[in-house]
């Protein structure tokens, strides 16, 4: 299991530095008492217990979402009623709970992006000095897709045969639906609803 911290560097900082520029007290400047900025966060009924207030007093997250009792099958009937009904999930460009029809959809539509994904992807291998949970170096390598193969190699067209064997294994094995579409509760649009770290090794799938 890496290190996460998708979260931490991806959101949550960028967020907290664009909201003290907007108040006009960058880091580290201390912002006075009382100033502050309602966030609104977009989590619906279903993530109801990610509903958290923010860490920090110049931040006051709302959930209108929640107050309108919204879930995300709402979501998706308001969107359609806007045209809008292929609106995509959020996610990181280069989560690993992407399933493969998600990485096809990047290689198929935006080869800027599927460049950028892939030399993530090798650029993650080794890992860093801290990269597992524990602090330590990774034991083995770093994948983005659970067949642990360099992403522009991986089998995203079709499910191979171990990923076949791995649909047999019993309770929490992936499922055909998972291998496809990807895991269901990887992300939401404030933080990463998954268990473990934002990459896989040779000792452990990140699913």
């Amino acid at each position: 299991m890496t290190r996460r911290q998708c979260t931490g560097e991806y959101k949550i900082k960028p967020i907290k530095k664009k909201v003290r520029e907007l108040l006009g007290y960058p880091y580290p400047t201390r912002v006075p008492k009382g100033v502050f900025v309602d966030q609104w966060v977009g989590i619906s009924t279903d993530e109801f217990h990610r509903a958290k207030d923010a860490d920090v007093k110049y931040m006051r997250n709302r959930h209108p979402l929640i107050d309108m009792g919204w879930s995300r099958i709402d979501c998706v009937r308001y969107l359609t009623g806007l045209g809008l009904a292929g609106t995509p999930k959020s996610s990181c460009l280069g989560c690993p709970f992407h399933g493969n029809a998600q990485w096809r959809h990047i290689r198929d539509t935006s080869p800027s992006e599927w460049a950028d994904v892939v030399a993530f992807d090798a650029a993650i291998r080794n890992g860093n000095a801290r990269a597992n949970a524990a602090g330590q170096r990774l034991l083995g390598e770093a994948f983005l897709h659970r067949s642990r193969v360099p992403l522009d190699q991986a089998p995203i067209d079709h499910v191979t045969a171990a990923e076949r064997a791995a649909l047999q294994q019993g309770p929490g094995a992936a499922d055909a639906e998972e291998l496809e579409q990807g895991v269901a509760d990887g992300c939401s649009p404030w933080a990463c609803r998954g268990e473990v770290g934002p990459v896989q090794d040779d000792f452990g799938l990140a699913s």
